[in-house]
């Protein structure tokens, strides 16, 4: 009987813990309602420029890394293939939908260490900036061998300064 008392005030509180953070993922969503639907990969999708294996982390709003995308399934962690194509970025996510970021929609690409619970060494995750309808977001991929890091880097920047958006900047 003294072990069976404090063993179920344990369970209590790891119950009452798991009912709050349901509670708080459930606001999270309705408070993200606005955010508009993923955009469809294209029919005629081009052949990959570059293909590589790594860890989606997350999608979150512009500038806030801690504040994590709940809708469209944006704020599961899961291992992912990204896979860049003339017209934007792929990422099959396994465990979740892929997401497509459509060219036009990129704004940059940038080397961080951390977003959204997740933390590596200096630079360790590459950073995608987007817009999706009147939301500006961040996400994270994280490749699982650091060697390719620099290559889907220096892709990526060329997807988006070739993009309309990098255009209408230079004034063409």
């Amino acid at each position: 009987m003294d072990k069976v008392l404090p063993g179920l005030a344990m369970l209590a509180i790891v119950a009452v813990v798991f009912v709050l953070l349901g509670l708080g993922w459930r606001n999270r969503l309705r408070r993200q309602a606005d955010i508009a639907a993923l955009p469809e990969i294209p029919a005629g999708l081009g052949g990959p420029l570059l293909t590589t294996e790594g860890q989606y982390v997350a999608t979150t709003t512009a500038g806030d890394w801690l504040d994590r995308i709940a809708v469209h399934g944006l704020g599961i962690r899961t291992n992912a293939e990204l896979t860049v194509h003339p017209e934007g970025v792929l990422l099959d996510r396994s465990g979740a939908g892929p997401l497509f970021i459509p060219a036009a929609s990129l704004a940059g690409v940038r080397q961080d260490s951390g977003m959204a619970g997740k933390f590596v060494e200096k630079d360790g995750l590459l950073v995608l900036s987007w817009t999706l309808g009147t939301h500006q977001l961040d996400t994270g991929f994280r490749t699982r061998r650091a060697a390719d890091k620099p290559a889907l880097h220096q892709k990526l920047q060329e997807l988006i300064s070739a993009g309309p958006q990098a255009d209408a900047h230079s004034g063409k």
